[in-house]
């Protein structure tokens, strides 16, 4: 029976729900050596590893599916965010710019950027990206927690009370 690499796929999808890791992990490989442009196998991958723990791995193999498939929202932000959590802004910044190209609307993107200059103390472009975060979705309850933060070390209390009002109404729903 010659393998398939959308039923490896499956198999590994299986395996990791199940906490299965190393073996999906395997799975997934079988499943790249017969499909190495596969994007969705190397974004799976790469999830697994981050799931499993192992985020320099999956930092690895996101950079693989993102450079195959750099439009794709998914392989964006998760790629994204495990720079972010490894505190690697210069490349956070690059994933989230190169990806906006792509998806100007993506939203989660432009929170990333806000936390990206959050953490970098510039808060006044942090503000920037939270706001527009917030004008695509407004229901983005992150991105409004995250304004509210910067606009409290921006000192602007109006903005910080106008957070609250908006946060309060979606808590509600």
């Amino acid at each position: 029976m010659i393998e398939r690499s959308d039923t490896l796929n499956n198999q590994a999808i299986i395996l990791a729900s199940d906490g299965a890791y190393t073996e999906a992990i395997a799975c997934f490989k079988r499943a790249i050596i017969i499909d190495k442009n596969n994007s969705l196998l190397w974004y799976n991958l790469g999830v697994t590893y981050r799931d499993a723990g192992e985020l320099e791995e999956a930092k690895k193999v996101l950079a693989t599916a993102f450079r195959i498939a750099p439009e794709s929202m998914d392989i964006e932000e998760t790629y994204a965010t495990i720079c972010l959590m490894q505190k690697d802004y210069e490349t956070t910044r690059f994933i989230c710019e190169e990806g906006l190209d792509y998806n100007p609307l993506h939203s989660h993107l432009f929170n990333l950027l806000g936390v990206v200059e959050f953490q970098s103390e510039n808060y006044d472009e942090a503000s920037e990206f939270f706001e527009e975060a917030v004008h695509i979705n407004p229901y983005y309850l992150d991105a409004l927690y995250n304004l509210k933060d910067t606009y409290s070390m921006l000192k602007n209390k109006n903005g910080e009370i106008e957070c609250d009002i908006k946060i309060k109404e979606l808590e509600k729903k």
